[in-house]
């Protein structure tokens, strides 16, 4: 398995694949990255050579935010909506979708297994 910024990628899949393996990379970046360093992104990552890495992990490390200092950075902008309290902030503290989706039917992956809430007894049901 290749080390690329501290990440073991696959060896078996195609390195245009296996660099998304790292926390921030997606299939766009990755193919932007394998044009910038010329490596072709059909090949894959177990083939290249360590002075094809080094260059990759370089080029990475130089133009984009990955891994740890990335999700700390996405965790300090979620805390500041939070501590301003604005609306986005406000539906992060409530757990509820922030992207404004509809939770009347849906949002049960956000808002968590239903809890049933009991109905009041009617006067007939009490004596």
């Amino acid at each position: 398995m290749p080390r690329i910024v501290g990440v073991d990628v696959p060896a078996e899949k195609k390195i245009g694949v296996a660099l998304t393996y790292v926390y921030g990379i997606g299939r766009r970046t990755a193919r932007d990255i394998l044009a910038e360093v010329g490596v072709d992104p059909e090949a894959r990552s177990k083939t290249l050579s360590d002075e094809e890495l080094s260059r990759i992990s370089s080029v990475i490390e130089k133009k984009y935010v990955i891994e740890g200092q990335l999700r700390r950075q996405v965790a300090q902008n979620i805390a500041r909506l939070k501590e301003i309290k604005c609306y986005r902030g406000l539906r992060h503290i409530k757990n509820l979708p922030v992207r404004g989706q509809r939770t009347r039917s849906n949002a049960r992956t956000r808002k968590g297994p239903r809890r049933t809430v009991a109905r009041k007894k009617s006067v007939k049901e009490l004596g």
